[in-house]
Parts: C-alpha cells; sequence; structure tokens
C-alpha cells in the first residue's frame, strides 16, 4: 500500500517538473517519512481517543518531540515494527505511569537513569541521518542532558500526577530509543557517524 502510494505522487510530481534519480530519491525518503508519520498518527490518536487519554497522548507526544529533536534514537525500518514501537510508547508507557503509584525514590532513580542513559548513548543517530560531525554531537549530548534536567525537576516542582506521569513516560521512552540493544534487536547499525570522515 505504502509503495503504491508513494510511486503515485512520485508519478505525478514528474508530470509538471524533470528530477534527477538522487532528487528522486531524496523525494521518496521524505514521502515514506511524511506517510509513515500520517497512517502512525492516525492509529495512535484513534486509540487514544478510544481510551479516553486523547489530551494525555497530544502532550506526551509534544514534550517527546523536543527531546527527541537533541537525542535523534532508533527509526524502525518496517513501518508495523514502527507502529508497534510508537503505540507502546505513546500509548502503553504513559498509560502504565498514569495508572501505578510510585514512591518519590523510585521516580528519582528512573530520572537519574535516564539521565545517565542520555549522558553515555545521545545523540544516537540512524544510518539514514548519521552525525558525523563530533562537535554537533556534544552540542546534542548536552542539549539532551539539559532537558531531562528540567524535565525531572518539574517532576518534582509540578504538584500534577497526571503532567508528572508524562514527563516521567518522555524520559524513559527517549531513554530506550538511544539504547544500543534496540539497535541491534532490530539489526540496525549503531554509531552510524563512525563510517564517515571524523570532524
Amino acid at each position: 500500500m505504502k509503495e503504491r502510494v508513494i510511486d503515485y505522487i512520485i508519478s505525478f510530481i514528474e508530470k509538471y517538473h524533470k528530477y534527477s534519480n538522487k532528487d528522486l530519491e531524496k523525494l521518496r525518503y521524505g514521502l515514506e517519512g511524511l506517510y509513515l508519520t500520517i497512517t502512525k498518527m492516525i492509529v495512535i490518536i484513534s486509540l487514544s481517543i478510544y481510551l479516553g487519554i486523547f489530551k494525555e497522548t497530544i502532550i506526551t507526544l509534544f514534550l517527546f518531540n523536543i527531546i527527541r529533536y537533541t537525542g535523534f534514537g532508533f527509526h524502525a525500518e518496517k513501518s508495523w515494527h514502527c507502529l508497534i514501537l510508537s503505540t507502546i510508547y505513546f500509548i502503553g508507557i504513559p498509560l502504565f505511569f498514569l495508572h501505578v503509584q510510585l514512591s518519590d525514590l523510585i521516580i528519582l532513580s528512573i530520572c537519574f537513569l535516564c539521565i545517565i542513559s542520555y549522558l553515555l548513548f545521545a545523540p544516537a543517530d540512524t544510518k539514514k541521518r548519521p552525525l558525523p560531525n563530533k562537535k554537533k554531537r556534544k552540542i546534542r549530548k548536552f542539549a539532551t542532558f539539559f532537558i531531562g534536567i528540567i524535565y525531572s525537576i518539574m517532576i518534582f516542582i509540578i504538584n500534577d500526577t497526571v503532567l508528572t506521569a508524562l514527563l516521567l513516560s518522555t524520559l524513559v521512552v527517549q531513554a530506550i530509543i538511544i539504547q544500543p540493544l534496540l539497535y541491534k534487536i532490530f539489526q540496525q547499525p549503531y554509531n552510524n557517524y563512525k563510517s564517515y570522515v571524523k570532524v
């Protein structure tokens, strides 16, 4: 289905403009990302409405995209992998933290482990989006660490159990997607920047 939709769009675009093979490859990559995002979001939003956590899901997505921008992380190559993982990330984990009462010590421990994970593994690049620039990697690592600290502080100063659960969910999801083990499970290369000239 995905390939048919993308092929149709590219054929339609090519009627009005001639592109090089390299440009078509970039266009296809962008369209694949757009297609996966739209279809994934339809499923996640529909499921969140059904479960009565639409607002919570939107907040989680917003918080996650902030830290994901700096920390990068795993991207599933197969659309069904992406859908399953995204459902776990944005529905399953928030539901867990929304319905389980944790002590301050456990919450603090989770925050601490997530931040350590950011220092060790962020930013985690992908084969299609490597980060060969050493300076940019350092900046992104610091930014991810800083956002993690801010989210952790917010958890303890904001007197709102729902927002606390969503912030904690976001920290955990970001910590998961930068783990080398996740890349290994899905047989994807890790530290892709090492394949490029070090700068």
